[in-house]
């Protein structure tokens, strides 16, 4: 028996008319496929429809309902792998959107299914520093705490070059010092090159560091 959320997407027949007309068919589809019991597919139209909402309407608001109603689908049919790609979108976007609990608990949980996965485990080292840089944006005790937490769990955590990347980087934040938070980051990008999600929490932190947000606004 599935036990999952009331579909979001699914709009009354008047708010549907509103919707461009490839949104409106695949609503109708995601109806049709939910009533027959087909989840599976119908968690692959709620991607195909938040995907269009991130490309082509930039509503991201709306693309991360949609992902989350996926995940809930995949993981009613114990497709977790399936399930973890969507939420570790929504949890991309939450940050984003500066919702971190929200992506802290996301990344927590999947670095948690992932740690003891002889063919998964190595990405669990992303989640746990994503994870963490979430909540260093929030507050560096925190950051402190969670990191000790994801060492304890994942031993193979500590040897990772993410975690002593965020050891650096919470000493540069302790001591104020702008320019050694720069230059591991530097260090770190010379080896690993950062993408624009990382880059964005990054900066956030040092704006952190720089008071008010007076510095010149980058990591180079």
């Amino acid at each position: 028996m599935h036990f999952v959320r009331q579909p979001s997407s699914i709009c009354s027949f008047r708010a549907s008319m509103i919707l461009p007309p490839a949104l409106w068919m695949l609503a109708m589809l995601t109806r049709r496929q939910t009533l027959k019991g087909r989840f599976t597919i119908a968690a692959k139209h709620h991607i195909t429809i938040a995907e269009i909402y991130e490309t082509e309407l930039v509503d991201i608001e709306k693309a991360i309902a949609h992902y989350e109603q996926s995940a809930d689908y995949y993981k009613g049919e114990e497709s977790n792998s399936s399930a973890n790609k969507c939420l570790l979108k929504v949890a991309a976007y939450a940050a984003q959107l500066e919702q971190y609990q929200k992506a802290i608990e996301i990344y927590e949980q999947v670095g948690a299914n992932t740690m003891d996965n002889p063919l998964l485990k190595y990405s669990a080292k992303d989640y746990f520093f994503k994870a963490a840089l979430c909540h260093f944006i929030v507050d560096e005790l925190n950051a402190k705490l969670a990191l000790e937490k994801y060492e304890e769990m994942f031993p193979a955590f500590t040897d990772s070059r993410e975690c002593k990347l965020l050891k650096k980087l919470l000493e540069a934040h302790e001591e104020q010092n702008s320019e050694a938070y720069t230059e591991a980051v530097k260090e770190f990008d010379s080896i690993s090159r950062l993408d624009q999600w990382l880059t964005t929490m990054l900066l956030r932190i040092k704006k952190s560091i720089q008071g008010d947000g007076e510095g010149d606004g980058d990591l180079k």
